[in-house]
């Protein structure tokens, strides 16, 4: 299968003026198009200092980063700012969501960011809130939603643009079990559609879901 993504003798190493403090160590690694992976560490391990990297929202110390042939470091910021708002889709932890916003004005959100036209940005919104089950919750506000619809007008954002590549840092995390499940069970259909998905997690049972596994532990691939 082709790469999406190749990582070549990844270091990221924190200064803090007493001692360096290396995030990651010597991290090589390659997800193919279409891979559902999960990268699964404890807290510390350097899981999300990856996915930041992995994401273009971090650079390393040395090393070098491909993503879809292409070397990270060398493409200019306006580049990596249409990988970040088209070729990736984000999902946090902490959802993320403007407290004043409908989840649909939430989803809609990065289109504008992309000057897509009023009306097929709507469009858009719309199929992804009922993709991830919500269209009848589209005109609430994130406190007027539970947890677990939080995260899923979180998913929907990300896919709105339809990206090909989905990064999850700790998409369950906040939720209970039930949420969690159904969180998981949307991701799945995102790869069965064609999708690229990277989940972060300390989680082994959520790791298990996916096809691949990546355990991560002081900065270095175990």
């Amino acid at each position: 299968m082709q790469k999406l993504i190749e990582i070549k003798n990844i270091f990221k190493i924190y200064n803090t003026g007493y001692a360096k403090v290396y995030a990651l160590s010597d991290v090589s690694l390659n997800i193919n198009r279409g891979d559902f992976t999960a990268i699964i560490g404890k807290s510390g391990s350097g899981k999300s200092t990856l996915m930041n990297i992995l994401g273009c929202l971090d650079v390393p110390t040395s090393g070098k980063y491909f993503l879809d042939g292409e070397e990270v470091s060398e493409l200019s910021e306006r580049k990596l700012s249409y990988i970040r708002n088209k070729v990736i889709g984000f999902i946090f932890q902490s959802f993320n969501l403007v407290p004043t916003m409908t989840a649909l004005e939430n989803v809609e959100l990065p289109l504008i960011y992309r000057k897509t036209e009023k009306k097929k940005r709507h469009t858009l919104a719309v199929s992804a809130l009922e993709m991830v089950g919500l269209s009848e919750r589209m005109n609430h506000r994130p406190f007027e939603l539970s947890g677990g619809q939080q995260q899923r007008v979180a998913i929907a954002r990300a896919i709105a643009t339809e990206p090909p590549l989905i990064l999850a840092d700790e998409p369950t995390g906040n939720l209970d079990a039930g949420s969690s499940d159904e969180i998981m069970r949307i991701l799945s259909e995102l790869h069965n559609s064609g999708k690229t998905v990277v989940i972060i997690t300390h989680d082994n049972s959520i790791a298990a879901m996916a096809d691949k596994r990546i355990e991560i532990s002081d900065g270095r691939i175990i």
